[in-house]
């Protein structure tokens, strides 16, 4: 069977290069394809995402449920909190729950959600 390998997310997103500003300087990811006209990549520890330039999309902050992006696994769910926050993030507590994961959730100034997790010490 072919294997397929985790490459990135692809968001949509009006201004390339103000959601990308945003992806560095509050989720401290480095932006990559800076030169490119219509793309950014942004990465940290081997997560990236694509943000694609689409300025007369749908906002994400329209899509209601649609607008979750990606479920990631984080060792430190606190500490990630606690830098992000200190960075500017919209993001909520960290929060216990019944299957087992403590997670926060990001939402981009593009209205993006994504949520970090991590499993529960039993």
């Amino acid at each position: 069977m072919p294997t397929i390998a985790p490459w990135a997310f692809v968001l949509a997103v009006p201004d390339a290069r103000r959601s990308a500003d945003y992806f560095r300087d509050v989720l401290g990811v480095r932006v990559l394809w800076e030169e490119a006209s219509d793309w950014r990549l942004v990465e940290r520890t081997g997560v990236r995402i694509m943000l694609g330039h689409c300025p007369r999309d749908m906002p994400a902050s329209e899509l209601g449920s649609h607008n979750w992006f990606g479920y990631l696994s984080v060792d430190n769910v606190d500490a990630l909190y606690a830098e992000l926050m200190a960075r500017g993030a919209a993001c909520t507590t960290p929060t216990d729950r019944t299957y087992g994961m403590r997670e926060i959730v990001v939402t981009t100034p593009d209205g993006h959600r994504i949520v970090f997790g991590q499993e529960l010490q039993r």
